[in-house]
């Protein structure tokens, strides 16, 4: 791929001028003869020179590297498709990591809503916990009682042992499992993502169970599963476990449905009024 300067320039333009100071936290100032932002603005808030970001806009810079790309993008408040469209524009293919937020959309938000009766969690797609409905913090505990590491449920299962006592010992080897092959198959698709690399290297100095895992390179996008929860409240629980994956595969929403055959209904159903009473 090669660079197109002259849409470059342009495009990096158009942006800076449509970006008003108070949407970066900066004073409008006395004598601001242009629209948006100044060279300058733009340069400080990416972290490069004035001189750099002036010739890419006169369209005589340099080949700017995917990191100069991603502090750009961010400077500018570029939208994913507009991310997308710079390092296409610089001759450069877009890295998964630039497509990667924690915001909920609107549309996961409405599902999740709407699952008043059901368990269900929105996680991103290296398994950190976004948003749980009352149902799911009843039946598998409140992850917003957790900051940083402790928020993803990879890490927690091979580092909080409060996690696994929440499934019967004989189950654990095959969530592990589950969790690996999940994670080989996100960081194969997100390769070189700075934030999939720094998990599996911590995961690798924490645990050695994590690391036979890993090196026995089994992948499985986890899209089904069948769990068996030991509530404190209500006993054991036969669930299955369904996984809706958003389109570009960076978000995943969790519904947990009754096993047939099983009381899990009844007993989700007492768990909907003991979560209630606790509410109240």
């Amino acid at each position: 791929m090669t660079i197109d300067r002259p849409e470059l320039a342009d495009f990096l333009r158009r942006r800076r001028e449509q970006i008003t100071p108070a949407e970066v936290g900066l004073s409008p100032g006395l004598r601001r003869r242009t629209p948006g932002l100044r060279r300058d603005e733009v340069a400080r808030l990416a972290a490069m020179s004035t001189d750099y970001y002036t010739r890419l806009e006169q369209a005589r810079g340099p080949h700017p590297s995917p990191q100069m790309l991603t502090s750009l993008g961010r400077a500018l408040r570029l939208t994913r498709d507009e991310n997308d469209h710079l390092f296409h524009l610089a001759g450069q293919t877009p890295p998964a990591s630039v497509r990667r937020d924690k915001h909920v959309g609107p549309g996961l938000m409405h599902l999740l809503d709407r699952l008043d009766d059901t368990p269900a969690a929105i996680l991103s797609d290296l398994g950190e916990v976004l948003v749980q409905n009352a149902m799911a913090v009843t039946l598998i505990g409140d992850a917003s009682a957790f900051t940083g590491p402790m928020r993803n449920v990879v890490w927690r299962w091979f580092n909080d042992e409060s996690l696994r006592e929440r499934y019967p010992p004989e189950d654990w080897d095959h969530h592990a499992r589950a969790h690996v092959a999940d994670l080989r198959a996100t960081a194969a698709r997100r390769a070189g993502d700075p934030d999939v690399e720094d998990l599996v290297a911590r995961l690798k100095a924490a645990s050695g169970e994590f690391v036979a895992l890993w090196d026995e390179h089994e992948v499985a996008v986890r899209v089904h599963d069948v769990k068996r929860i030991m509530h404190p409240e209500v006993g054991l629980i036969e669930i299955v476990c369904e996984t809706l994956l958003t389109s570009p595969a960076d978000q995943r929403l969790l519904v947990f449905f009754p096993k047939p055959g099983t009381d899990a209904r009844e007993k989700l159903d007492l768990l909907r009024v003991i979560g209630t009473q606790q509410h109240a």
